[in-house]
C-alpha cells in the first residue's frame, strides 16, 4: 500500500480548512447584518465593555466576520486571515466562558441562544458545546496559519504561475 504524504495532501486540507472557517465566519457575520441592532445588543449581554464600545463592536463585527471570511475563502493572505479568524474564536471562547462563569444568560448573536435553551433557561452543556465548536475553528486556524498555501488560492497564483 502506497503511503501518501503530509506535503501530496496538505494544499487539500488547507483548502478544506480554509471553505470551513471562512464559510462560518460568512455565515455568521451574514446573520447578523440582518439585524445589526440585534448584533449590538447581543455584544451587550456579555457586560464585557462599556455600552457605546459594545455598540461600535456589535455593529461591526459582522462586516469584520465577512472580510475575513472572503479572505479565507479566496485564499487571499491565508496566514493573516487565519490569524484574524482564529482570534475571534479566541475571543468568543473567552466571552463564553466568562458568560458561564456568571451564569448570564446570553444569545451569542450566530449560531443559537448561548447557554439558554428553548425552554429558556441557562444549561452549562450549551456553553461548552459553542466553547468546544469554537476551539475547533481555533485549531483550524492554527493548521491554516502553519500551511498557508492550499488549492485554487489567489496567494497561489504568483506561485502557480512561475511554476507552470
Amino acid at each position: 500500500m502506497k503511503r501518501i504524504s503530509h506535503a501530496a495532501v496538505a494544499p487539500w486540507i488547507t483548502l478544506f480548512a480554509r471553505l470551513l472557517l471562512g464559510g462560518v465566519l460568512l455565515v455568521a457575520g451574514y446573520l447578523k447584518t440582518t439585524n445589526s441592532a440585534q448584533a449590538a445588543a447581543s455584544v451587550r449581554v456579555y457586560r464585557l465593555l462599556p455600552t457605546g464600545l459594545a455598540n461600535i463592536f456589535g455593529y461591526s463585527l459582522p462586516w469584520i466576520e465577512i472580510g475575513i471570511a472572503l479572505m479565507l475563502i479566496l485564499g487571499i493572505w491565508v496566514r493573516y486571515s487565519a490569524l484574524a479568524g482564529g482570534g475571534l474564536m479566541l475571543i468568543f471562547i473567552i466571552a463564553i466562558g466568562q458568560a458561564w462563569a456568571r451564569k448570564l444568560a446570553i444569545n451569542c448573536g450566530c449560531f443559537g441562544y448561548g447557554g439558554v435553551s428553548a425552554d429558556g433557561k441557562v444549561h452549562p452543556g450549551i456553553y461548552l458545546a459553542e466553547m468546544l465548536r469554537d476551539l475547533g475553528l481555533v485549531l483550524v486556524a492554527g493548521y491554516l496559519y502553519r500551511f498557508p498555501r492550499g488549492k485554487f488560492g489567489i496567494d497561489r497564483i504568483p506561485e502557480e504561475i512561475s511554476e507552470g
